[in-house]
C-alpha cells in the first residue's frame, strides 16, 4: 500500500523514528521535564531528520492556557496606535508571548470577538486607547484573565493601567504657547475622543486658567464631529473663518494638527508659525516631515508597551494584586510650527 504524504510531522512520527514512547518525545520538548540523556539525544536526532516542530498552540490548549495575549485595538488608521501595536508585539515576543489581535472598530461584533478571544484560552489581554469601554474587560477578570490597559481611565479593580503623562503634556503645550507670545489660545479635539485626548485638553485649559483670569490671554475648546486629519480641517474651518481667529492652537493628536495646518496654510493663507502657532501630541513620523515640521508632545510608544507587557506578565504570576497605575513621561519636541 502506498503511504500517504504528510504535510505536518507529529510527535508520533518522531517517537516511531526514535524508537521511544510519545510521552518521551513530549518530555524532551518540555522545559524542565525529566528525560534520560540517551533518550533525549535519540529524540532530537529523529526530530531534526524529520523536520519536526512542536505545535505550541495545541500543547497550550491541552495545558489549559495558551501563550496568546489578546490585544484589543480600534482601527488601524491612527499612526500612533499602529506604532504602539508594533511595540506591543515586540515586547510580547521578548516574553515568548504571541499577540492575538482584535479590531474593536465594529461595536455590533464586539461581544462575538470577545468570546473568540476567550475560546483561545488567552493568557492575558491588553486594551489600548480608543478600544471598547473598560466594562467589557469584566468577563476576563471574572475568569482570572489578567488585563492591562494603555492610555485608559483607571476605572476597574485588579487592572494595571499604563498612561502617558497627559496632564504634563497639556501643561507643556500651554506654557510653550504662552511663552512664545500666543494670546488667543484654543484646544482642538474630536467629540469621539479617547480618555487621553480629554485629559490633555483639561490639563491645557486648567493651566491657562490663571492667565485667563488675569486677562493675559483667552482660551477655548473646539470639538470636531470628524476624526483624525479631517477633524483638524473641520476645526480650522470653524476657528479661522472668525474675525477673532486664534494665534495658538493645541491639538489632541498630531493627525488633527496636520489637518489644521494644511487648512490654515492652503485654504486661509495663514502663515504658520508667524500668524498662528500649532502644537500636536504623539510625535508620529508625519510630524517630522518637511511639509509640517510640527512642534509636538512626544509620547513613548516603546515604553508604554514595555511597561504594559511587564505588568501583564507579573499579574500572570500573581493575579490578585491590587491594580497599579504607571505614568510614562512625555517630552516637548520643538520644530517649525512654534516660534
Amino acid at each position: 500500500m502506498e503511504q500517504k504524504d504528510k504535510s505536518w510531522v507529529t510527535s508520533v512520527d518522531v517517537a516511531k523514528r526514535a524508537g521511544v514512547s510519545r510521552s518521551a518525545v513530549s518530555r524532551t520538548f518540555t522545559p524542565g521535564a525529566s528525560v534520560a540523556p540517551e533518550t533525549r539525544a535519540r529524540v532530537m536526532e529523529a526530530a531534526q531528520s524529520l523536520g519536526y516542530q512542536v505545535n505550541i498552540l495545541a500543547r497550550s490548549m491541552n495545558q489549559g492556557q495558551s501563550n496568546l495575549v489578546g490585544v484589543v485595538i480600534t482601527g488601524f488608521t491612527d499612526p500612533f496606535r499602529v506604532a504602539l501595536l508594533g511595540e506591543i508585539t515586540r515586547s510580547l515576543s521578548e516574553h515568548a508571548l504571541v499577540p492575538l489581535l482584535m479590531n474593536a472598530e465594529d461595536p455590533e461584533r464586539l461581544s462575538e470577538l470577545l468570546r473568540i478571544l476567550l475560546s483561545y484560552k488567552i493568557s492575558g489581554v491588553i486594551m489600548t486607547s480608543g478600544s471598547p469601554p473598560s466594562a467589557v474587560a469584566t468577563e476576563y477578570l471574572q475568569r482570572q484573565v489578567p488585563v492591562a490597559m494603555i492610555n485608559r481611565a483607571r476605572d476597574l479593580k485588579g487592572v494595571d493601567v499604563v498612561n502617558s503623562d497627559n496632564r504634563h503634556g497639556g501643561e507643556l503645550a500651554a506654557s510653550t504657547l504662552l511663552d512664545s507670545g500666543a494670546r488667543r489660545l484654543a484646544f482642538v479635539n474630536t467629540r469621539a475622543s479617547s480618555f487621553s485626548g480629554i485629559a490633555r485638553g483639561k490639563a491645557f485649559l486648567d493651566h491657562l486658567a490663571p492667565a485667563v483670569a488675569k486677562k493675559r490671554c483667552t482660551a477655548g475648546e473646539y470639538l470636531a464631529d470628524a476624526i483624525g486629519y479631517q477633524a483638524g480641517q473641520e476645526a480650522a474651518d470653524a476657528l479661522l473663518a472668525s474675525s477673532k481667529l486664534p494665534d495658538g492652537v493645541f491639538c489632541a493628536t498630531d493627525l488633527i494638527a496636520c489637518g489644521f495646518i494644511d487648512a490654515a496654510r492652503h485654504k486661509y493663507g495663514i502663515d504658520v508659525p508667524a500668524q498662528l502657532q500649532v502644537i500636536g501630541f504623539d510625535d508620529i513620523p508625519m510630524a517630522a516631515l518637511d511639509a509640517y515640521q510640527l512642534t509636538t508632545i512626544r509620547q513613548d510608544a516603546g515604553e508604554l508597551a514595555r511597561r504594559a507587557v511587564k505588568s501583564l506578565v507579573e499579574r500572570m504570576e500573581k493575579f490578585a494584586m491590587p491594580g497599579r497605575l504607571k505614568e510614562v513621561p512625555v517630552t516637548l519636541v520643538r520644530r517649525g510650527t512654534t516660534r
